[in-house]
């Protein structure tokens, strides 16, 4: 494998952003440091967990919304289990 990976890349930037460059800022500039760290490391977060499944189908989104799946347990597991890897990489503490 290829050394640093991109994940390490990542991990390396992120760092040095917060070590090197935000105790220099201030303000508007720190907010949009801090901003380019979250995005690193959810960046990060999805090079590592990979792609989460895509339940966007419009013909399914309009039938869950007139009901027709309501008692479907098995497709609230998928959407649940979706919902949990996609917030495993956008916003993990949020599962804590």
């Amino acid at each position: 494998m290829t050394r640093p990976t991109p994940a390490e890349l990542l991990d390396i930037a992120r760092s040095t952003l917060l070590a090197e460059v935000l105790p220099e800022l201030a303000g508007p500039a720190r907010f949009k440091a801090l901003m380019a760290a979250n995005a690193m490391a959810i960046a990060r977060r999805a090079l590592l967990l990979g792609p989460v499944a895509a339940l966007d189908d419009p013909a399914l989104c309009a039938a869950i919304r007139r009901g027709a799946h309501d008692e479907d347990a098995a497709l609230g597991a998928r959407l649940l289990a979706a919902a949990e890897a996609q917030c495993r990489i956008s916003a993990p503490k949020a599962l804590e």
